[in-house]
C-alpha cells in the first residue's frame, strides 16, 4: 500500500514528516513538549497498524488519530539522476510507483480542472503520485491562480494539500529527477513563494550542485535560467553558468522544444546584446531547417523571442516562420497569434497566403477574440497597407459591439487602421457615432499622444469630432504631449497642423481656440512619420519628360513645389484669366493652379488602387485651397508605351477641352 504523506494529530501543534523510502519506518518529529518521537510501519491508517502488529506507543503518545488527511506520496518518476537511494531501497519503488497510464490519466485531470479547489481535490483521490505528477498539480494551480505579479487568492497557499506537497518537495529534494527539480523550482517563482524560504533555499541549493555536475540537459538548463532570471535577474550567477553550459553544445543536435526554450530565455536576457551572437546565429541557421514541423505555440515563441532581441539579420527565419504560419492560422490562440503579427510588423515581413487565411479567419472570431489580437489584426493591415474589406468590416462590427471593454490603445490602433487606408465600413456613422460616445465618456483615459492619433484617423476619413479637436490646440494639452521632453516631437506638431488646417477648411463653424503658428510646421513631407508620400522618382521622370515634349519648354511648369499651406506639389502648372500657361517663376495675374499628383503604388493601399488616407486629405485640402487636382495614377501611365501616347494622355488629363497640341 502507498504512504500517507501526513497526518494531522490534535494534541500535537505543526506536524513535520520525512519520507524515507517505501517499507521503511516513518518518523514523526514533532516539537511538542513531552511527546517522544514516534515510529510506525507503513500501514494505511494507525488502525490498522495497532490490528496488524500491536503497535500501542503511537495511540499512547499521540491519543487518538482523528480526521486523517489522505494526501499523496510522492515517488520519483525515475531513477535516473537520483541520489541517496541504495538499490535495496528501490527494490520495490517501481512497483509502487504510478504506471504511465495514471500519469497520463493524472495529467487529463489536472487540465479539466477550472479551479483550484479541484486540483486538490484530485489530489486527494489518488494514492501514489510521482514529483513529475506533482509538481505539474502546482504548475496548474498557478496557470488559474497567477494574476501578474500575484496571486489572485494568495489564501490558496494556506490550503493543506498544497503545504504538503510542498513539505514533501523540501524534504526529497536530493531524491527528485534533475527535470522535477528545476520544474518545482519554476512552480515555486509562478507561485510566489518567499525566495528565502527553506523549500526553495533548498532547491536552489541541489539545483546548484547537479549544474556543477554538468549533466542537465537544454531543456533543464533553460527552465533553471528562467527561474533565476526571475528570482535574481539577467546578473544571476547561476543563470551565466547555466548559458555557458548551452554554448557548448550543438544547436544541430537540441529537439524542437529546446530550441524554443533556448529562444525563451535568452529573450530574457535582452540587456545583455551581442553577448549571444554567435549562439544566436548558429540557432537561426539551425531553426531554418525545422520551421516545416513547428506547430503554433514553437512559431509563436520564436517570433516572439526575435523582436525582443531585435534579430534583424535573421530576415530568412521571420519568412520561413511566415509561411508555416499560414497553415496555423485557425490554430492559433489569441495570444500566438498576436504575437506572430506584431512580429510581421516589426520586421516588415508578410506573405499572401497568411492574408489570405487570416480574410477567411478573422471574420469569423472577431466577435470572440482577445481585443488586443482584434486590434493587432487591424495594425497588421494597416501597416502593411492592406486594405481587406470583409476583415474591416467584421472589426467595425466587432467594435459596435465590445468598444466599451477595449483599452485606449486598442480602439485608437483599431480606428488608425481604418484611416491608414481611407476605408469607411458600410456602418461608418454608427462607428464613428459610437467612437464620439467613447470620447465624451472616457475622455480623461486617453493618453495625449493617443488621443491625437485617434483624432487624425477620424480626420482622415473626413470625419470631424470639433469638440474634441478643439482641445488639443490649448497650451495645456501641448505640455501634456510633451512630458519630459525639451521640445515637441515633428511627427506630433505635423499632425497638430493638419487637424487645424482640417477644422479650419471643413468645419467652417469652428469656432474654437486657435493652434499658434510658432508651432506651426513648415512641411508635412518630412523624414520619418511623414503626412505625405515623396513621388516616386521613376514614375515623376517620366511624367516630367512628358511635360517637356507636351509643353515645349521645362520653365511652363514647377516641379515639388512646397505651398504655403505645408504641402508639397509633385508638378504645378499656373494659368492666367484666359487659360494661358503662364512661367512657373511668375507670381502676378495668376489666376488658377493645376496641381499634378504624380501617384505611385506606394500612394494606394497594396491590393486595390485605392489612395491611403493621407494622400486623399491632401487632394480634398487642395481643392478646397482653390487647386484644380489632376491625378496621374501609376496604373494609368504605365500603360503608355510611347512618346506619342504620353503625350496624349498628359495633354487630355491636364486641358480636356483643347483640341491643339501647339502653344
Amino acid at each position: 500500500m502507498a504512504l500517507k504523506l501526513f497526518q494531522r494529530f490534535p494534541l500535537l501543534g505543526q506536524f513535520r514528516i520525512r519520507y524515507v523510502g517505501p517499507f521503511c519506518p516513518m518518523r514523526l518529529v514533532t516539537s511538542s513538549p513531552g511527546h517522544s518521537s514516534c515510529v510506525a510501519c507503513l500501514c494505511t491508517s494507525a488502525r490498522r497498524c495497532i490490528q496488524r502488529h500491536g503497535c500501542r506507543k503511537l495511540q499512547q503518545d499521540c491519543g487518538a488519530i482523528q480526521n486523517t488527511i489522505r494526501e499523496p506520496s510522492i515517488f520519483p518518476s525515475s531513477s535516473v539522476g537520483l541520489h541517496g537511494y541504495s538499490a535495496p531501497r528501490f527494490c520495490l519503488t517501481q512497483l509502487h510507483q504510478p504506471s504511465a497510464a495514471d500519469e497520463q490519466g493524472f495529467q487529463q485531470g489536472l487540465q479539466a480542472c477550472s479551479s483550484s479547489r479541484q486540483v486538490f481535490k484530485l489530489l486527494g483521490s489518488v494514492e501514489i503520485i510521482s514529483d513529475t505528477m506533482a509538481v505539474a498539480a502546482l504548475h496548474r494551480v498557478a496557470d488559474m491562480e497567477q494574476a501578474g505579479t500575484a496571486l489572485r487568492d494568495p489564501t490558496v497557499l494556506e490550503n493543506d494539500t498544497i503545504r504538503a506537497l510542498c513539505f514533501q518537495l523540501e524534504q526529497d529534494t536530493e531524491r527528485l529527477t534533475d527535470a522535477g527539480l528545476v520544474s518545482a523550482l519554476l512552480a515555486c517563482t509562478r507561485l510566489f513563494l518567499d525566495p528565502w524560504s527553506t523549500l526553495i533555499m533548498r532547491l536552489v541549493s541541489e539545483s546548484q550542485d547537479r549544474l556543477d555536475r554538468g549533466l542537465m540537459t537544454v531543456g533543464q538548463l533553460c527552465t533553471l535560467g528562467q527561474v533565476m532570471l526571475a528570482m535574481e535577474g539577467p546578473g544571476s550567477s547561476v543563470l551565466e553558468q547555466a548559458i555557458k553550459q548551452i554554448q557548448k553544445q550543438e544547436p544541430a543536435q537540441w529537439s524542437l522544444p529546446e530550441l524554443v526554450s533556448v529562444y525563451k530565455l535568452l529573450q530574457g536576457c535582452v540587456g545583455e546584446e551581442g553577448k549571444y551572437r554567435d549562439l544566436l546565429n548558429a540557432m537561426h541557421a539551425h531553426a531554418v531547417t525545422v520551421t516545416s514541423r513547428m506547430d503554433p505555440s514553437a512559431v509563436s515563441g520564436i517570433v516572439s523571442s526575435l523582436i525582443t532581441l531585435n534579430q534583424i539579420q535573421a530576415v530568412p527565419l521571420v519568412i520561413g516562420l511566415c509561411k508555416q504560419a499560414v497553415r496555423h492560422v485557425p490554430h492559433f490562440s489569441d495570444q500566438e497569434l498576436t504575437h506572430v503579427l506584431g512580429a510581421l510588423i516589426h520586421f516588415g515581413q508578410s506573405d499572401h497566403y497568411f492574408v489570405d487565411a487570416l480574410e477567411k479567419h478573422v471574420p469569423t472570431v472577431a466577435f470572440t477574440s482577445h481585443p488586443e489580437t482584434v486590434s493587432k489584426v487591424a495594425q497588421f493591415f494597416g501597416h502593411r497597407n492592406i486594405l481587406s474589406p470583409a476583415v474591416f468590416d467584421a472589426v467595425a462590427e466587432s467594435f459596435m459591439n465590445r468598444a466599451d471593454s477595449y483599452s485606449t490603445s486598442q480602439i485608437t490602433r483599431q480606428i488608425a487602421a481604418f484611416g491608414k487606408l481611407g476605408y469607411l465600413p458600410p456602418n461608418a456613422s454608427q462607428l464613428f457615432g459610437k467612437v464620439e460616445t467613447i470620447l465624451h465618456t472616457r475622455f480623461s483615459q486617453f493618453q495625449p499622444e493617443t488621443l491625437l492619433n485617434l483624432l487624425h484617423a477620424c480626420t482622415l476619413v473626413g470625419r470631424f469630432p470639433v469638440n474634441f479637436l478643439s482641445k488639443v490646440f490649448v497650451s495645456y494639452f501641448l505640455l501634456q504631449i510633451q512630458g519630459q521632453d525639451t521640445v515637441i516631437k515633428e511627427a506630433v506638431l505635423a499632425q497638430l497642423t493638419q487637424l487645424y488646417m482640417t477644422v479650419k477648411l471643413e468645419c467652417p463653424f469652428y469656432e474654437g481656440p486657435h493652434f499658434l503658428p510658432k508651432y506651426r510646421v513648415k512641411s508635412f513631407l518630412t523624414s520619418g512619420h511623414s503626412l505625405e508620400t515623396p513621388v516616386n522618382p521613376h514614375l515623376y521622370n517620366s511624367v516630367k519628360a512628358g511635360l517637356v515634349d507636351l509643353l515645349r519648354d521645362p520653365s511652363y511648369f514647377g516641379s515639388k513645389v512646397l505651398t504655403p499651406y505645408c504641402y508639397t506639389i509633385d508638378v504645378e502648372i499656373k494659368l492666367d484669366e484666359e487659360g494661358f500657361i503662364l512661367p512657373a517663376c511668375q507670381t502676378d495675374d495668376v489666376y488658377k493652379r493645376m496641381a499634378l499628383c504624380i501617384d505611385g503604388q506606394k500612394r494606394f493601399t497594396t491590393n486595390v488602387t485605392q489612395l491611403l488616407g493621407k494622400e486623399a486629405i491632401k487632394q480634398r485640402h487642395l481643392r478646397l485651397l482653390g487647386y484644380e487636382v489632376v491625378q496621374i495614377p501609376f496604373y494609368e501611365f504605365e500603360k503608355l508605351h510611347n512618346k506619342t501616347s504620353v503625350e496624349m494622355y498628359l495633354h487630355q488629363k491636364i486641358f480636356p477641352h483643347t483640341y491643339r497640341l501647339s502653344w
